[in-house]
Formats: C-alpha cells, structure tokens, sequence
C-alpha cells in the first residue's frame, strides 16, 4: 500500500475520532436536532476554507454545521485541469446531531501526482451543495510521516494535525499568544481510566488566535498526557 493510500485510510479513522473530540472539547453539549446528518442545506452554495497540513500532502477542509456529524471525504480526484474534486459525506451518526453551526475540520489525503509547489484549486461537493477555494503553492518546511503539523486556514485560525490513537484525539483546552509569530495550544489532559485504541490515525483539530502574524509562525503543541509532555514547537504553514 502507498503511503497516499495508506493516508487516505487513516483519513477515514481519524474522521470519526475527530467528531468525538468536537463535542468534548465545545463544554456543554449543544441541543439534538433530531436529524442524522449534519450536510448543508440542498442546492445551496457551500462555504469552504482550507490549510496545509503534513508538508503538502495533505490539507484541512473547513466547514459549517454540526460539531458532532463532521464530514468526512469519500471520494479525492485529481482534474485534467490540476484541480482537485473532494466529495464529503457524513460518516453514520450515533444519535442525532447537535444544532450548534461551527466551524469544522475534515482531513483529506492529496492524491498522487498533486503539486504542492503550485496553487491548488479545491472543488467540494457536499451532499447537493457546492463549493470551491484556491491555497497558496506550499512553500513551508518538509514534515516528516507521522510527525505533527499544522496550517493557516484564514485569519487567526490554523489546523493541527497529530497522530495517534484515534478514539483520543487530542482535545484543545486553551491557545494563547506567546507573541507576534508565536502561539501555544494546551490540549485537555485526558481521564485517567481513558482506553485508547492502539493505531496511528491522523486527527485534525482547529485553533484560533489572535495576535499572531501568518507569516514565519510558530505553534507550541503541550499537554494531551504523555502525547505533548515534552512540548513540540512547529510551524504554522501559510
């Protein structure tokens, strides 16, 4: 298996992860909406942000809806044209959604033959909703397999991409501006009877600052438990 597939695999896990560590990190659940889907309305047009993330090889998509029916990427083609078409669907909800409408982040592993030195054009079907967004050719630093990262999504708010177990995707408990090119995000120190599953899935997770330029940024990563005991300074891809 290439490492794209095999990425593109733990996209899939880390997804579901993902909407576990949204509800848990909002506080107090939001109310059902008593439908199993969190797509946006039908023949609407989809609003949709996106970073880099993994040196390249993979980006965050953002969108709009429930924090607990994250969209998660079935289908990632490469176009004649050098665009890329991504198609989001919602992984099987247990229960209802929550009708909270925030921000979140889906992770989608680039296919072979994407260059990243170049500006990316992203096309995202979401149910019968559509959308589009252009990235920057990535001119950040290489990240090695499996390493953190994390990417500017727009003003103030970045993904961050960790590895790990993806039934404890690291839960964000605070960032704070340390200055003008540098952040630190605490993740929530896990329960100490917590069972984590024993793979190494990709989990992406947002944060928002104020005060820090996107250019030449960096992000301290601490807390989490053992995962970020020692903090891991990384930077923020443009």
């Amino acid at each position: 298996m290439s490492p794209r597939r095999t990425l593109a695999l733990f996209a899939l896990i880390g997804a579901g992860a993902l909407a576990l560590a949204g509800c848990a990190s909002a506080g107090p659940a939001p109310a059902a909406s008593g439908s199993g889907s969190g797509a946006p309305v039908a023949g609407g047009e989809l609003e949709v942000d996106a970073g880099w993330l993994d040196g390249g090889r993979m980006v965050a998509l953002v969108t709009q809806g429930s924090s607990t029916c994250i969209p998660t990427a079935s289908d990632v083609t490469l176009q004649a044209d050098g665009s890329v078409a991504v198609t989001l669907e919602d992984l099987p909800a247990d229960g209802a959604c929550t009708r909270d409408y925030v921000p979140r982040a889906s992770l989608v592993a680039l296919p072979d033959g994407v260059d990243a030195g170049a500006e990316l054009d992203l096309v995202v079907t979401y149910g019968d909703a559509r959308g589009d967004t252009d990235l920057d050719a990535y001119d950040g630093a290489a990240v090695e397999e499996f390493s953190p990262s994390a990417g500017w999504i727009d003003d103030g708010r970045f993904a961050i991409l960790t590895w790990g177990s993806s039934s404890c995707a690291p839960v964000v408990a605070s960032v704070t501006a340390d200055s003008a090119t540098a952040a630190t995000v605490a993740f929530v120190e896990p329960a100490a009877d917590q069972v984590c599953t024993m793979e190494m899935a990709p989990r992406v997770t947002l944060a928002q600052v104020d005060g820090v330029d996107d250019d030449n940024a960096t992000v301290t990563l601490t807390g989490g438990g053992v995962e970020f005991a020692t903090p891991d300074t990384i930077p923020i891809a443009g």
